[in-house]
């Protein structure tokens, strides 16, 4: 069960509520809050991500906050390895490394502790989020990675909003998975 079948997409897929209009009008808002109190959707998703990932040899998944946090630490309990959290400015309580990146209208950054992974030499790492759309975030996730020595094996994403192109940003650096693609 490394890649789904549609039948299987589209069963996961069917339990993301859509929300036109959020948080402005005309985006359309991909809600996975209804996908994680489905107990069962919730479950057969991680069971995929547990399939896919258990032959990676990884020793830590690091989530992006907020969301990745969700999906990150509860595989990270599945396959037996460590949870990194990557995390906005000013959150985290120890020393940390940064990495800016450009948004449309400015500058945002994504932080780290410095010794996340400092246990294991090159460590091999699974990022993982619940949405690519532009590759700003994410992009920045793995660079933050990398200034470590760590070897990002793979970007895992729920959902990928192919048009917007950041999965072609982001496979210039690490190789990237999508569950489900819209």
């Amino acid at each position: 069960m490394d890649v789904l079948d549609q039948k299987d997409k589209d069963y996961l897929l069917n339990s993301v509520r859509i929300i036109n209009d959020f948080p402005k009008p005309g985006i359309v808002f991909r809600d996975i809050t209804t996908l994680l109190n489905d107990k069962h959707a919730f479950k057969f998703l991680l069971n995929h991500l547990e399939s896919r990932y258990a032959k990676y040899n990884l020793d830590f998944v690091v989530g992006i906050e907020s969301r990745g946090f969700i999906f990150g630490s509860a595989l990270a309990d599945r396959l037996g390895v460590g949870f990194v959290p990557i995390r906005k400015p000013k959150k985290l309580p120890y020393i940390t490394i940064s990495q800016k990146y450009t948004l449309e209208y400015g500058i945002d950054e994504v932080q780290m502790h410095i010794d996340a992974f400092s246990r294991i030499k090159n460590a091999k790492v699974l990022l993982i989020d619940d949405l690519i759309a532009t590759g700003g975030t994410a992009k920045a996730s793995v660079e933050l990675i990398k200034q470590t020595d760590a070897n990002c094996i793979e970007a895992c994403f729920l959902i990928n909003l192919k048009e917007l192109g950041g999965d072609k940003i982001l496979s210039d650096l690490t190789s990237v998975y999508s569950v489900l693609e819209i």
